[in-house]
């Protein structure tokens, strides 16, 4: 059957239902996939799609009201906005040790041998020593980045700093026992809300002496004044 003629066959389904089309990819294929319906609901693409429908439905558009800014807000963005592609923040080296990995490893009771067996890792790892947990990694950003130091805050003007989320998230090489790690920040959006800034950054891991990350990230975060 061609694949036209499939996708014929399936168009209520795909219509209905367009996240199981990913469980028909292969899984090399699937991320992209994934990536392109994220991508298409938050692009120029659909905005034109909705403009579309309701001009061909007679319907009026109508235009949102812009959001007023706090003055300290508006400086921010400013500021940000002219930085937007750049590294602006690299942090402090800090140190990934068997005794870091045992005690997150306690907390989320993930005790997989890679992780906390060193002499069977010594002899059966691939990487020949222990690694960390991949969500290790990840919970290390905050420190990383210097988010949660109270001396140095990054934005003193807002009430709160609230962590979004992640849009999206990779572990390219394992941090391996022992390595040291650094942050390295880019921002890659400054938008508008209701009482604040939602600020979209880059975080890339750095492993001392690896040309690869130990994990990139995709960090919503969110201002309120």
């Amino acid at each position: 059957m061609k694949v036209v003629d499939f996708l014929k066959q399936k168009r209520v389904t795909l219509a209905q239902h367009p996240f199981e089309f990913k469980d028909w990819l292969s899984p090399s294929i699937r991320d992209y996939w994934i990536e392109f319906l994220s991508k298409a609901n938050n692009s120029q693409l659909a905005t034109w799609v909705k403009e579309q429908k309701i001009a061909s439905t007679g319907e009026s558009i109508s235009q949102p009201a812009p959001v007023q800014l706090h003055p300290e807000a508006e400086k921010i963005q400013t500021e940000l906005t002219a930085t937007l592609g750049e590294e602006i923040h690299v942090g402090d080296w800090l140190i990934v040790d068997q005794s870091r990995i045992n005690s997150f490893a306690a907390v989320t009771e993930d005790h997989q041998w890679i992780h906390t067996d060193q002499e069977r890792a010594a002899n059966e790892s691939p990487f020949k020593t222990t690694i960390a947990h991949g969500f290790l990694t990840l919970s290390l950003l905050s420190v990383l980045t210097d988010s949660v130091n109270p001396d140095n805050t990054k934005f003193p003007s807002a009430k709160m700093t609230v962590n979004y989320g992640l849009n999206q998230v990779r572990f390219p090489y394992p941090v391996k026992e022992g390595n040291r790690v650094r942050a390295r920040t880019k921002i890659q959006s400054v938008t508008p809300i209701k009482r604040g800034l939602e600020i979209v950054q880059e975080i890339s891991v750095e492993i001392e002496g690896c040309r690869r990350p130990g994990c990139v990230a995709e960090s919503v975060i969110r201002l309120y004044f």
